[in-house]
């Protein structure tokens, strides 16, 4: 297990890279150019300055989260061949830098989720939280300006200037349905998995959070079922999974260590973290620790162990806590503590592989 930690940028992350450095056992940075609308060509001299900021503190640059696919892709548009190109051209600007993974996600319209950004927890600590009855009483336009105005940062996903066109957005998907969308994903896919290759540079597609439909979009990143589904669009390694114990943890009937083991030698990319779900649905992010949600964070560690996991990980998000002021789930202190409680389980697994326990 490679452990990175995901990062911002300088002036858009209250996390500094001194500060990632300090936590054991973090080799790389997961990283993104979030000034870049979707479907543009990433350019060489921004992806530059981020491989000196890398190199000055001794981080890699080997997973990037993400390179965002544009709506006229997912919409199976003519126009998706141009966005389909830029696509292509940033996958080969990223080899120059030594980009392995590249984690993206097919949603409609929103990448996650959320009606709180910061719900108050027994302990004091704030959370993520999903309400699932407020979510079906409020528009989209209401749960835009929720998430767009309790945020200093920028949010992946939720950019002003897209979701300035909400309307057409929605209208433009109405008639999509998930085999629409398994369509679209697997076109795209064809399209780029040969140059993927070329350059060893995996695909890791990243679940939907939640994993079901909101607002009657389409959702295919969800099960089971579904993860074996899209691995055989395009049956290559490079035709990955970011498998996210949260977002397909938010569904109790999701089996995350199972999946671990089935579909391990197509995970380059893990996302770890816990989340407690309610019995009407609702969910809040918690501690790593497996007792605080309904994820079994050590069972699925185990998971990755037994399955010989070389890929990377991240803890993903975190609560806010000691009064840390950051980006909702992206503080520093219960991430770094996240990644000591799961190097906690890892080692000791190794110490019962070896006979040491």
């Amino acid at each position: 297990m490679r452990m990175t930690f995901r990062w911002y940028g300088e002036g858009n992350d209250s996390v500094s890279l001194k500060q990632i450095k300090q936590i054991p056992g973090v080799e790389g940075l997961v990283w993104a150019l979030h000034d870049v609308p979707a479907g543009e060509e990433w350019p060489m001299d921004k992806i530059m300055e981020y491989k000196r900021l890398a190199d000055e503190h001794g981080f890699h640059l080997e997973v990037v989260e993400s390179v965002n696919v544009h709506d006229d892709i997912k919409l199976g548009l003519p126009s998706r061949d141009r966005y389909i190109e830029n696509y292509k051209r940033t996958i080969e600007k990223l080899a120059t830098v030594g980009v392995k993974v590249i984690c993206y996600n097919f949603m409609p319209i929103f990448d996650w989720m959320r009606t709180d950004l910061f719900k108050e927890m027994e302990d004091g600590s704030t959370a993520l939280f999903f309400d699932k009855a407020k979510i079906q009483s409020m528009s989209a336009e209401e749960l835009v300006a929720n998430i767009a105005g309790n945020s200093s940062y920028s949010m992946p996903g939720w950019e002003p200037e897209r979701l300035k066109r909400l309307a057409p957005l929605f209208e433009a998907y109405k008639d999509v349905t998930e085999e629409n969308l398994f369509n679209n994903l697997k076109y795209f896919l064809e399209q780029i998995i040969p140059v993927c290759e070329k350059h060893d540079i995996k695909m890791a597609i990243h679940p939907d959070d939640p994993p079901y439909s909101v607002f009657g979009l389409p959702r295919i990143v969800t099960s089971r079922d579904n993860l074996a589904r899209l691995l055989k669009l395009v049956d290559s390694p490079y035709n990955g999974l970011t498998l996210c114990s949260g977002s397909l943890g938010a569904n109790p009937d999701n089996d995350i260590p199972a999946m671990v083991r089935e579909f391990a030698d197509r995970i380059p990319f893990a996302h770890i973290r816990n989340v407690r779900v309610y019995e009407n649905g609702d969910f809040i992010e918690t501690s790593h620790k497996s007792s605080d949600g309904t994820v079994d964070i050590a069972e699925v560690v185990r998971a990755y162990h037994e399955s010989g996991f070389t890929g990377y990980a991240r803890p993903d998000h975190g609560r806010h806590i000691w009064d840390e002021e950051c980006r909702p789930g992206y503080g520093l202190y219960d991430r770094a503590l996240g990644i000591m409680y799961l190097w906690g389980v890892w080692d000791g697994l190794e110490r019962i592989r070896k006979g040491n326990a």
